[in-house]
């Protein structure tokens, strides 16, 4: 428990409790536009990441999408020594639309467990100084 010793005696500045008021106002309303600026600046960050990342991962789809198209062509050309050429390319069209399916319900489950993106800087430096204000007016 804090006592009055804990603390400072107050200072008389000579301002009127109306100006002090407006200072706090002003400086409350300044804190808040820096902690805009610096959520803005956080996600404008996190976006070019995204789209660096984005477009990265299109190009690697790309030549993945070529490659499994030579793997589908062999598999059938290889199943075809045993069977006949309609069963080896249907055969293999099964197989792939299998993946396909698992993919898509995995991928599906981590898109609704993604959690949004926020800006955390912002965020925790806003909670800071609100907990600050908070401790300041309790004073």
């Amino acid at each position: 428990m804090s006592t009055s010793a804990d603390y400072p005696p107050p200072r008389d500045t000579g301002e009127s409790v109306g100006e002090l008021v407006k200072q706090a106002s002003e400086q409350i309303s300044r804190l808040m536009r820096q902690e805009l600026r610096l959520a803005q600046a956080e996600m404008q960050q996190k976006g070019k990441r995204f789209g660096l990342g984005g477009g990265l991962l299109g190009g690697a789809g790309v030549f993945g999408f070529v490659a499994l198209q030579a793997v589908a062509a062999t598999a059938v050309i290889v199943l075809d020594l045993v069977w006949p050429l309609w069963l080896a390319a249907l055969a293999v069209t099964v197989v792939l639309l299998v993946v396909a399916a698992v993919l898509a319900a995995v991928g599906k489950k981590q898109v609704a467990r993604a959690t949004p993106a926020a800006p955390e800087q912002a965020i925790h430096s806003v909670k800071a100084d609100v907990a600050e204000i908070k401790e300041r007016a309790r004073r």
